[in-house]
């Protein structure tokens, strides 16, 4: 029991902490290379990456990683070494043009 209530009090304690202490960075593009960054989303399988400034994206390494009402979209972002580096797909609507019901 008295498990029970240390672990109450850890979690309400917990709770109580202003969000911005549980604030992370995402990774940036524009912090890694190229290749890096390719990487990244293969490996996760779907990101989301800061591009510069206050720009981000979710990021996706093929339409598996899309909802059914999405298609994968080429995206290209800037990188350390490349103003232009293919890094994988966004996942955009479909806009009605799938067929099939919901």
């Amino acid at each position: 029991m008295k498990m029970i209530s240390v672990g109450f009090c850890l979690i309400a304690s917990s709770l109580a902490l202003p969000a911005a202490g549980f604030a992370q960075t995402r990774p940036s593009t524009m912090n890694m290379s190229c290749a890096q960054a390719q990487g990244l989303v293969r490996s996760s399988g779907a990101v989301v990456l800061g591009t510069g400034g206050m720009s981000y994206d979710r990021y996706v390494a093929r339409d598996g990683f899309c909802q059914r009402d999405e298609m994968e979209t080429p995206a290209w972002v800037p990188s350390r070494d490349s103003a232009q580096c293919f890094i994988g797909y966004t996942c955009e609507s479909r806009s009605g043009r799938d067929p099939s019901p919901p």
